[in-house]
C-alpha cells in the first residue's frame, strides 16, 4: 500500500509540473501575442500598459535632433530643434525626440515612438556654483571669465587685476543675473 500511495503522489506531481508549464507557456504566448500586436484593442485588465506611458526610467531616448536653425524642416517634421537654450522657460524651445523601451520591459503597443516635452537645451559642465564661487574669490585674476570660455575678456581682467576692482564686481552682478554665461551658448549643468 505505501509504494501505491508513493506511486500515485509522483504521478500527481508530474501532472501538477507539466500542467504548469503548459499553462505558463500558454501564458507567455499570449502576452507576447499581446506586446507584438500593437493592432490589437488595448486591454485595461491585463498587467501590460501602454509603452508611451512608461516612466522615463525605462525608456532610452535619442538626444533632440539640431535642424541648425532651418524652421522649415522643423514644420515638415513636426519635431526638432531651432534655436538652443534660454534663460527663461518661455524662452526655451521643446521638441519631440525619438524612445525606445528599455530590453526586459513588457508593455503594450509599439516599443520604439516619439514622446513630447523635451526641451532644447545643450549642456557642457559649466556649474553655476562653481563659476560664482570662482569669480567671488578668483575673479580679480579673471578665472570665471577663463571658465566660462571668454578667453579675450579673461586676458584683459587678468592684466588690469580685475579692471582695478570694479570689473570683478560687475562680473559677480552679471553672474547672478544671468547675463553672464558660457561662451559657446550651452546652459548650465542641472545638479541631479
Amino acid at each position: 500500500m505505501p509504494a501505491f500511495r508513493q506511486a500515485g503522489q509522483k504521478t500527481f506531481i508530474t501532472v501538477v509540473l507539466i500542467a504548469a508549464v503548459a499553462v505558463s507557456a500558454v501564458g507567455q504566448n499570449l502576452i507576447q501575442q499581446c506586446i507584438l500586436n500593437a493592432s490589437a484593442p488595448y486591454q485595461p485588465h491585463t498587467p501590460l500598459i501602454p509603452c508611451d506611458n512608461l516612466p522615463l526610467d525605462f525608456l532610452e531616448c535619442s538626444e533632440p535632433l539640431d535642424l541648425k536653425g532651418n524652421e522649415t524642416a522643423r514644420q515638415d517634421l513636426g519635431y526638432g530643434c531651432t534655436k538652443w537654450g534660454g534663460n527663461r522657460y518661455e524662452e526655451v524651445q521643446m521638441t519631440a525626440v525619438n524612445c525606445s523601451v528599455l530590453p526586459n520591459i513588457e508593455c503594450w503597443g509599439n516599443r520604439t515612438f516619439h514622446r513630447e516635452g523635451f526641451p532644447c537645451l545643450k549642456y557642457s559642465g559649466h556649474y553655476f556654483v562653481t563659476t560664482l564661487l570662482y569669480s567671488i574669490l578668483l575673479g580679480f585674476l579673471g578665472m570665471d571669465r577663463f571658465c566660462l570660455g571668454h578667453t579675450g575678456t579673461a586676458v584683459g581682467k587678468l592684466l588690469t587685476v580685475g579692471g582695478l576692482g570694479i570689473w570683478w564686481v560687475v562680473d559677480i552682478v552679471l553672474l547672478v543675473t544671468g547675463n553672464l554665461m558660457p561662451e559657446d551658448g550651452t546652459n548650465w549643468m542641472p545638479y541631479a
